[in-house]
């Protein structure tokens, strides 16, 4: 299936919280995981998504209307970025944590994850996190091409352990297009699995 993906909308803090009444699948990440550049990937273009080699660039919840397929990919602001102010750092928890609580559409979250990099902290606190509310979780190892292939078998064994029973973790290379269709049917799957 071709699919279009167009930004339609941008929030910078949580009374601007306006979301629309159909399916999403936010994607929530550290800092330069490269979410800009996997939704780049995903809709086959470099210029959908700003993508910068500055950490915390994404400062804002970018709303990306996925056509025909009619859901939301919901770009959160990465998170653990030292370099910017506890007082902006907290500005952005809780614009996630306002559109986590008020997304009754939410389906689902993508976890951005470092291919490159054993479990990080911050990772594994979101991961414990969406468990206890019962959020289903699909894992997203990007820079794929930077690991060798025993290296992604690694963290795939290591998050399927830490989460426990989740969709198999997807190895993704937005510079390659290494897991590009498969990401796309996680995605329409975890959509089409919600009741409704």
């Amino acid at each position: 299936m071709n699919r279009v993906i167009r930004l339609t909308g941008t929030i910078y803090t949580p009374d601007q919280l306006s979301l629309p009444d159909v399916p999403q699948i936010a994607l929530a990440g550290r800092s330069n995981v490269g979410k800009s550049s996997l939704i780049n990937a995903l809709a086959g273009t470099k210029k959908l998504a700003k993508v910068s080699g500055t950490p915390g660039k994404t400062r804002s919840i970018n709303l990306y209307h996925v056509s025909p397929a009619g859901y939301y990919l919901v770009d959160l602001p990465g998170y653990g970025y030292a370099r910017c102010s506890k007082q902006e750092r907290q500005s952005w928890a809780s614009l996630i944590d306002a559109y986590i609580s008020k997304a009754t559409s939410l389906c689902a979250v993508a976890m951005l994850i470092d291919c490159r990099h054993s479990p990080q902290l911050l990772d594994l606190e979101l991961g414990s996190y969406l468990r206890q509310i019962g959020m289903p979780i699909l894992v997203v190892l990007t820079k794929a091409d930077q690991c060798k292939q025993a290296e992604r078998a690694k963290r795939q064994r290591e998050w399927t352990e830490i989460l426990g029973e989740i969709h198999r973790p997807v190895p993704f290379s937005a510079r390659t297009g290494q897991g590009r269709e498969e990401l796309w049917q996680a995605l329409d799957s975890a959509v089409g699995s919600v009741p409704g």
